[in-house]
């Protein structure tokens, strides 16, 4: 065959889009080290020949894909806020009524925890390392993503008003939020495994109380 596309050995698919998957896959393997050396030690601590090192590329290669250290930070934290907004909103459109989509909120916020503890605790603690920039838009995002829990909210408390059901929110992603770094401590896959219902109980108990 000729005039197509570059192909690979094998003619199935073509070469450039095999190294594009081979890109994004590097990129991917990159923020996951990103996640777990800035959790550990901290933004200020982790270089970028850690950053390769750790995804199994070379501290210059790590250019290739991203500009700097500060790019990773926003990346990692950009792309969870993002896949949060995307997450929740999809949720609530595929429920019927408030109450499920409050119960679908809460699972989804509690899979996220629990998958995601370092991530969790890079945006407690480096925030303030991102670019101003990148400092806006994450908290846009966050922004619109607790919208979409109290939206919910008022839907089942019909009476209260909107900063008190904000709180309410805020309070469940505390509880939610800050538990896996209790249960890594004590057996992570038996400690996850517990948590997770106690989670959702007792979040859905807090938010639907009067």
């Amino acid at each position: 065959m000729t005039g197509g596309p570059e192909t690979s050995i094998d003619g199935n698919r073509p070469a450039a889009t095999q190294r594009g998957q081979a890109k994004e896959l590097r990129r991917l393997a990159l923020l996951s080290a990103a996640a777990a050396l800035f959790a550990e030690n901290g933004f200020t601590r982790v270089s970028l020949e850690d950053l390769g090192a750790a995804a199994g590329v070379s501290g210059p290669a790590v250019y290739r894909h991203f500009p700097g250290k500060q790019a990773v930070l926003g990346e990692l934290l950009l792309s969870v806020s993002r896949d949060l907004l995307d997450g929740g909103l999809r949720v609530v459109s595929e429920s019927d009524d408030p109450r499920s989509a409050l119960k679908g909120l809460i699972q989804f916020q509690v899979d996220f925890a629990l998958s995601n503890p370092d991530v969790i605790r890079v945006q407690d603690r480096d925030f303030g390392s991102l670019s101003d920039a990148d400092q806006a838009e994450v908290r846009s995002l966050q922004r619109s993503y607790v919208e979409t829990w109290v939206d919910v909210l008022a839907r089942i408390h019909t009476d209260a008003d909107v900063p008190g059901l904000r709180v309410r929110a805020h309070a469940a992603f505390g509880l939610i939020n800050s538990t896996p770094h209790s249960v890594r401590h004590h057996g992570r896959k038996i400690a996850v495994k517990s948590a997770r219902p106690i989670l959702e109980q007792m979040a859905l108990a807090a938010l639907t109380s009067e």
